[in-house]
């Protein structure tokens, strides 16, 4: 079926305006290493001979026909056609064609299409004349040469016309010999035309063109003619800047002229792309796109060439890495290495994997290590942009070597504590380089690009190598200016007040807002281990002291900080808040706000809808016991009365709760009697037997004997026998299942039933007393608060 599919007779216009039919066969897209690009391959189907080689143009306009049939035009005026057996050939060869020019296959035609008026124009071309006749290369003839290039530009077979009668008989070095001579005679009408045409040349988009301009004959010139720019009153300096102010370094002599050259020829088109040539309006992003490809390829011919010769980088590392290398160099070794990263971005992904690959085995990672150790804040901020490239490519690669680094060295000289190091030291007043180097922090300690293999796991290896080695490097400065006084413990219960941050300027506030930001990432992703490191550092409450800070964006911070902690509802973290009274800074801030209607009040507010919206009851009664009487003449939201009501709700539900199990305790007490008295009866009717009595009263006697020694010692140890299966087991005061019950009902009075024995004893009604007297004593509304 793929036979007839791609079945198609090949045909070309003759002189006669008429089709030739060259032969039928199978045609394919493939990539022709003679044309250097992908081709349309027609095969003959009788001899496999080759019938059609054309290579598929960016800027050739191919047609689409009767569903069947693709034409187009070659360069020198040469039509071809292809007629499909099927139909669905035809779409797959167009899809192809369109794929390679970047174009829409839902369109029928690659290309503008000419109007109808230009076609008229070109018909009365005789067919002899496939070329654009050009002027005569001469001064006076450079106004009619500039109005010829400038009209052209909105035809692409014209463009592409131009293009070629341009690359016969060097008429474009001829152009540029007649910019030396105008710039000798001051001709500066001349020089402005010539400033149009060399612009022109260059929306033609043709490589051909480029590769004569861009030579090391020509590429000054062409600069000296884009000087002359007509709408400005004096020409610029291009060319000085080019030879004298901009110096070619070689860090490290490179001995290949040849990529000598195309280093000097990139960095040449590359400012006459960026600096010269002004800003493509929106009908003219197009026309400079085969020289965005020219550059590209440049720079990918450059990293190939340089990351083939492995004596020149293992030269540049070592250079690097060496002690003796004086400043001035590391400097300039460091900005080359900066700047072959950049060209890497350039390569495509499997080239750019062995491009840091072979980095990595040059020792690019202790090289750096190095360098952002070092004072000169250039160096440093080329080695921060060198490790972004690193950890963009590949975080997996970094945290390896840094696990890998623990074995051979101290703590302190570890790669990423060197990074958080630089990050807290930035001595930017906007801490531009710090929000690079946290960003890149995150990426690092992000779950979400750890690796799980079946040997190893990743993610727990470095995290647990993070907390362990690098937590307490980041946080140093935030537990640094947040400390307060050990004896703040003891003061007062009502006491709230926290000592202030110090020192609370922008900049140390600025770098405590970034570390608080990746603590709250590590929040969100690293339940386990921050949860850790919250509880023994006691990390939230010093956080919190952020609250008083005079930089509003500061204390959102903090307070964003608790907001994700609660926002995890993990009853840890609540006892943690509840027992540490860690709700007295936030609204104490809310207190302090007054009645400013502001993004802390928001924030604030939002934090207690949350946890009214989520029925969090362990921090609703903590909330409402401690602080209801401060927050209950806020009236303009209904936040807090909706805390309260859900208190009152959750009371009414445990005290019904303890009601019914009352009930039930009564009605235990009634079944349980008449169990006796029903046993009495039944011993009074095995004493008509008075023989079997008398032998079985030494058992009987036993049994009493053991029966109350062991009712005496449950009445001493608070524990009572067993009851029959209809009664629900009564919990003594001191129990676990007491306890749990008093913390769950916070907010009401345990109220118990009596424990009911086996045997009633004369004493039991005084140990019922004692037991009452205790149960009031640890009623949960007369316990000391947590925080005092």
């Amino acid at each position: 079926m793929s036979d007839t599919r791609r079945r198609v007779k090949v045909y070309t216009l003759n002189e006669d305006r008429q089709w030739d039919d060259r032969g039928t066969g199978h045609v394919s897209s493939t990539f022709v290493e003679r044309l250097k690009g992908i081709s349309l391959l027609v095969r003959a189907e009788s001899d496999g001979s080759v019938l059609l080689e054309s290579k598929i143009s960016p800027n050739t306009a191919y047609q689409k026909q009767q569903d069947t049939l693709i034409v187009w035009s070659e360069a020198d005026n040469y039509d071809l056609a292809l007629s499909f057996q099927e139909k669905a050939g035809c779409d797959e060869i167009w899809e192809k064609i369109c794929q390679v020019q970047g174009k829409d296959p839902a369109l029928d035609i690659t290309q503008d299409p000419i109007d109808e008026s230009e076609e008229e124009r070109f018909e009365e071309i005789p067919e002899t004349s496939h070329l654009v006749e050009l002027p005569h290369c001469e001064l006076s003839c450079l106004e009619e040469i500039a109005d010829l290039v400038t009209s052209v530009l909105s035809s692409p077979i014209r463009r592409e016309k131009l293009a070629l009668a341009l690359m016969s008989e060097d008429y474009l070095k001829k152009l540029l010999g007649l910019f030396r001579v105008c710039e000798d005679l001051d001709n500066r009408e001349g020089l402005h035309h010539l400033y149009e045409i060399v612009r022109g040349v260059l929306f033609l988009n043709k490589a051909a063109l480029f590769e004569v301009m861009f030579s090391d004959d020509c590429i000054m010139d062409v600069v000296g003619c884009l000087e002359y720019d007509p709408a400005l009153v004096q020409p610029k300096r291009h060319r000085e800047f080019l030879t004298k102010t901009a110096k070619f370094k070689e860090v490290i002599p490179i001995t290949d002229s040849e990529l000598r050259q195309k280093i000097h020829q990139t960095y040449r088109v590359q400012y006459i792309q960026d600096i010269i040539l002004p800003t493509p309006s929106v009908f003219e992003e197009n026309f400079l796109s085969t020289l965005n490809s020219f550059i590209f390829f440049n720079k990918v011919e450059i990293v190939s060439m340089l990351q083939e010769d492995e004596k020149f980088l293992t030269e540049v590392f070592a250079q690097l890495t060496d002690e003796g290398t004086d400043d001035s160099k590391r400097r300039e070794l460091v900005n080359f290495v900066k700047e072959f990263c950049a060209f890497s971005q350039t390569l495509q992904p499997q080239n750019r994997d062995a491009f840091f690959k072979t980095l990595a085995n040059l020792g690019i990672l202790p090289a750096l290590e190095i360098v952002m150790g070092m004072d000169d804040l250039q160096v440093r901020a080329a080695a921060t942009d060198i490790f972004s490239y690193l950890v963009e490519f590949s975080p997996s690669m970094v945290r390896e070597f840094v696990m890998q680094e623990l074995q051979q060295t101290d703590d302190d000289v570890l790669l990423i504590n060197v990074v958080i190091k630089q990050m807290i030291c930035d001595s930017d007043p906007e801490l531009g380089g710090a929000v690079q180097l946290m960003g890149l922090l995150r990426t690092l300690i992000d779950p979400e690009n750890m690796l799980a293999s079946i040997n190893k796991t990743e993610k727990t290896e470095f995290l647990s190598f993070f907390y362990k080695y690098c937590m307490q490097v980041l946080t140093a400065p935030l537990l640094a200016n947040t400390a307060h006084d050990k004896n703040s413990k003891d003061l007062q219960e009502g006491a709230t007040k926290i000592n202030p941050v110090c020192p609370d300027n922008f900049q140390t506030a600025q770098l405590l807002a970034l570390i608080l930001e990746l603590l709250t990432f590590c929040v969100e992703h690293h339940t386990y281990h921050i949860k850790t490191y919250i509880m023994n550092k006691d990390l939230l409450r010093r956080v919190l002291v952020l609250m008083n800070s005079k930089h509003t964006f500061l204390a959102l911070c903090a307070l964003r900080f608790m907001r994700r902690i609660i926002g995890l509802k993990d009853e840890y973290y609540n006892r943690y808040i509840i027992k540490g009274n860690l709700f007295e800074p936030v609204i104490n801030a809310l207190l302090d706000n007054g009645t400013r209607y502001n993004l802390l009040n928001s924030a604030i507010i939002e934090l207690f809808e949350f946890i009214r919206v989520e029925d969090i009851k362990t921090l609703i009664a903590h909330i409402v016991d401690n602080f209801y009487k401060a927050l209950e003449p806020i009236e303009y939201v209904q936040t807090f009365k909706g805390l309260k009501g859900r208190y009152e709700q959750e009371k009414d539900r445990q005290s019904h709760k303890l009601t019914r199990y009352r009930r039930e305790a009564r009605s235990m007490d009634d079944d349980e009697e008449l169990w006796f008295n029903e046993d009495e009866d039944d011993d009074e009717a095995e004493a008509v037997d008075k023989s079997r009595m008398e032998d079985d009263y030494s058992d009987g006697y036993g049994k009493y004997m053991e029966a109350k020694k062991g009712a005496t010692n449950g009445a001493n140890n608070g524990k009572v026998a067993a009851l029959p299966p209809t009664s629900p087991p009564a919990t003594p005061n001191n129990s676990p299942a007491a306890s749990v019950k008093t913390v769950a009902l916070p907010a009401s009075p345990v109220v118990k039933a009596p424990l009911v024995g086996l045997v009633d004893y004369p004493d039991d009604e005084d140990e019922d007393e004692e037991d009452e007297e205790e149960e009031e004593e640890q009623s949960p509304r007369k316990r000391p608060r947590l925080s005092s």
